[in-house]
C-alpha cells in the first residue's frame, strides 16, 4: 500500500453520519487538551466550552476553541450545560474516573484520555456508571482506530501459538520543567482526591512524575503498548504483574523513567514492556516496537511500520510482509475521534470501550504497586482484588 493511498483512506470524507456538528466541551486545556481541541475541530466537531482551573490554560484553550465557546473554571458547571453532546477529559490521571462518572451521570458522552483511572476500583466504578447510563465512552488509546494497526492485526492468525510478546519504548528527555505560575490557579480543586499539599508549581507543571497523580512515562507509554497487546491477543485481565524500575534520573521526579514490566496472562503467554527514557534520541518512527513471537512466524509492530517474519533457518531473515509508513501516525488521533463522534450518533460501541480501558488500567495500577513494593502481584479476577 503506497503512503499516498494510506493517507487518502485515513482522511477520507464524509466524517460524520449527518451535517449537524457535535457540540463538545473540553475539561483540561493544557498541552494535550489544546491538541485535542484542534483535532476535534479538524474532524467537524464544535468545541463549544472549555474548562480549566489555571487561568492561562483556560485562556489558551478558548483561543483555540470554536467561536463563542463558553469558559468554565468548575467542570461540574460545564456538565450542567445541556447544549453539549459530549466532553473531552484531558486532566491529570487522578481526576479521570471522577470526571468521567460525573459526565455520564450528566448525560454526556465522553472521550477520556488514557489511562482510564489512577486506581483499580475507580475503573470498575466507571464501568458501572457508563453501562447504567448507556453513554458512549472512548478511551484515548488511538491505535485501535489507526488503519495500520488494524491491518497489522490481521496477520495474527499466521503466527501459530504465541507464548511471548516483547515490547519497548526508548527515547530520551530533559529534566522537569522549571516554571512559575503566570496566573490564578485553583490549587485545591486541582488536588481533588490527592493528598493535601501546599501550592507547588513544580508538582503542578510536572504532575506526570509524581505518584499522587500519575505513574509517569511507565503508565503513559505502557497504556498504549499494553492496550495494543491485549487487543491483538484477545486478553481482558492479567494473571500476575511484576515491575522493576531504576532510580529516577530526573532531578525532583518520584517516578523512574527506566523500568521493566512483565505480565503473566491466563491465556498462557507472557508479555514484557521495557521503558527507557534515558537512552539516545530516536526518530519517532523507530522509538517503539512490539514483537509477537509465534511458533510459525513473528509479527513486529512499530509506531508506523509492521513486518511479518515467517520461520526461517536463514542467517538473514526476510519478511513476507513489510510495511513502512513514516508520518502516518499523525492521523491516528483524528481517526479515533471520528470513531467516537460516529458512535455518539449510532450508539454503537467505540473502538476503545470502557472495559478495554479497565483491562489495561488493572495492569498499570498493579505495575505501579509492584514497582513501589518490590513484589510480584497476582490478580484475583473473581474477587476483583490484587494479592501478593
Amino acid at each position: 500500500m503506497q503512503r499516498r493511498e494510506f493517507f487518502a483512506s485515513a482522511l477520507a470524507a464524509p466524517l460524520l453520519a449527518d451535517d449537524e456538528p457535535r457540540r463538545v466541551g473540553v475539561i483540561g486545556s493544557g498541552g494535550r487538551g489544546r491538541f485535542l481541541i484542534d483535532q476535534f475541530k479538524e474532524v467537524g466537531a464544535r468545541v463549544a466550552a472549555v474548562c480549566d482551573i489555571y487561568q492561562p490554560n483556560l485562556r489558551k484553550g478558548l483561543e483555540g476553541a470554536s467561536t463563542g465557546a463558553k469558559p468554565f473554571e468548575d467542570y461540574r458547571k460545564l456538565l450542567e450545560d445541556r447544549s453539549l453532546d459530549a466532553v473531552v477529559i484531558a486532566t491529570p490521571d487522578h481526576w479521570h474516573s471522577r470526571m468521567a462518572i460525573d459526565a455520564v451521570e450528566a448525560g454526556k458522552d465522553v472521550y477520556l484520555e488514557k489511562p482510564l483511572a489512577h486506581k483499580i476500583d475507580e475503573g470498575f466504578a466507571l464501568i458501572a456508571a457508563v453501562r447504567r447510563t448507556r453513554r458512549i465512552l472512548q478511551v484515548g488509546t488511538q491505535r485501535r482506530s489507526a488503519e495500520m494497526f488494524q491491518r497489522a492485526r490481521l496477520s495474527m492468525p499466521e503466527l501459530g501459538d504465541v507464548r511471548l510478546v516483547t515490547s519497548m519504548w526508548l527515547n530520551t528527555q530533559a529534566g522537569l520543567t522549571e516554571r512559575s505560575l503566570e496566573g490564578p490557579l485553583d490549587w485545591k480543586q486541582w488536588l481533588g482526591s490527592a493528598p493535601p499539599r501546599e501550592l507547588d508549581a513544580k508538582r503542578f507543571f510536572n504532575w506526570y512524575y509524581f505518584w499522587d497523580y500519575s505513574g509517569g512515562l511507565l503508565v503513559g507509554q505502557a497504556a498504549h503498548m499494553v492496550d495494543a497487546i491485549q487487543w491483538y491477543m484477545g486478553s481482558t485481565q492479567p494473571a500476575a504483574v511484576t515491575c522493576i524500575g531504576g532510580r529516577s534520573n530526573l532531578a525532583g521526579a518520584e517516578v523512574p523513567e527506566t523500568a521493566n514490566l512483565t505480565i503473566e496472562y491466563p491465556e498462557n503467554y507472557l508479555a514484557t514492556f521495557t521503558l527507557g527514557y534515558k537512552t539516545m534520541r530516536y526518530n519517532p518512527f523507530n522509538d517503539q516496537m512490539a514483537q509477537y513471537h509465534g511458533s510459525k512466524a513473528r509479527l513486529d509492530v512499530g509506531r508506523e511500520s509492521y513486518a511479518l517474519f515467517p520461520q526461517s533457518d536463514a542467517v538473514e531473515m526476510k519478511p513476507s510482509v513489510d510495511v513502512k509508513l513514516p508520518g502516518s501516525f499523525s492521523a491516528a488521533t483524528r481517526s479515533h475521534i471520528r470513531n467516537f463522534l460516529e458512535c455518539t450518533r449510532t450508539r454503537k460501541e467505540p473502538n476503545a470501550p470502557v472495559e478495554a480501558g479497565q483491562a489495561t488500567n488493572i495492569v498499570l495500577c498493579m505495575a505501579m504497586e509492584s514497582m513501589r513494593t518490590g513484589k510480584r502481584l497476582k490478580w484475583n479476577a473473581a474477587a476483583r482484588r490484587v494479592e501478593s
